[in-house]
């Protein structure tokens, strides 16, 4: 792919429940390499838009397209394919609760590629070094912290070095430096695998920190009333409830829910 095409674009959809818009005419695009924010206030529909870009909803009208090929017209047995390039985690980082962390994250590798059972081991032992994890192998994800779930939960989605990395609200419920150092580690991930990331927050300081593109969802307009770099939005924006969302106080942040 050129420097500068889009790696993903989303073209005028529309989300509804029945009669019910959430969002309509979305269009932006996500270029290869950007850490790219989705936000906007309570109850804006951004989870509903990262659903809908992983298949989870289809959209009641437009299109989604990676790498220039559309995921939404796709049949069944292509859009499994193209999810096979991508990496997802969830607000509650999701592993299984019954399994190690090492047999969490060898799991996509033994659904997906044909290595030998030494050789998915070895790549469990340095996915769980990646995050910090190093000689966590055996532990379940009931005997370790929250912050360490996300680590192992962000192993298990590298496992197939995916070209893309989807996060849900992936701070959520972690202390201030915990968060800190979550942000860190995405970022030295997405380097380490050319990784694009995109991301639902509502996190001011991941979102200054890391971030490199964003869009904002409105509630009230029920559409996308600005898209760019955070800074420039905080201090240009010509919409003063994208300003404000940008320049409210860390306590007042902590209140913006999903």
């Amino acid at each position: 792919m050129a420097a500068g095409e889009a790696h993903i674009e989303v073209r005028n959809v529309t989300m509804a429940y029945g009669s019910f818009v959430i969002q309509r005419d979305l269009t932006f695009d996500i270029q290869r390499g950007d850490i790219f924010v989705i936000m906007g206030g309570s109850g804006c529909g951004k989870s509903t838009l990262l659903k809908h870009m992983l298949g989870l909803m289809p959209p009641s009208e437009g299109d989604i397209l990676y790498n220039g090929e559309s995921f939404t017209k796709a049949s069944p047995k292509r859009r499994e394919g193209m999810r096979q390039s991508w990496g997802i985690t969830y607000q509650s980082g999701g592993l299984f609760s019954a399994m190690t962390l090492a047999e969490n994250v060898t799991l996509p590798l033994q659904l997906y590629t044909s290595y030998s059972a030494s050789d998915i081991e070895d790549i469990v032992a340095y996915k769980l070094a990646l995050v910090g994890l190093a000689g966590y192998q055996d532990f379940y994800p009931s005997a370790i912290s929250g912050g360490m779930r996300k680590r192992a939960a962000l192993a298990r989605a590298i496992a197939l070095d995916p070209e893309i990395l989807f996060f849900d609200e992936p701070s959520a419920g972690l202390d201030p430096i915990s968060s800190s150092l979550l942000d860190e580690l995405i970022v030295q991930l997405k380097e380490s695998i050319g990784a694009t990331v995109v991301m639902v927050t509502h996190e001011l300081p991941s979102i200054f920190d890391i971030a490199t593109n964003s869009v904002y969802l409105d509630a009230n307009t029920r559409t996308m009333i600005d898209y760019g770099n955070p800074t420039h939005l905080r201090d240009h924006s010509e919409q003063p409830v994208v300003r404000q969302f940008l320049s409210r106080s860390a306590s007042a942040a902590g209140e913006v829910s999903t």
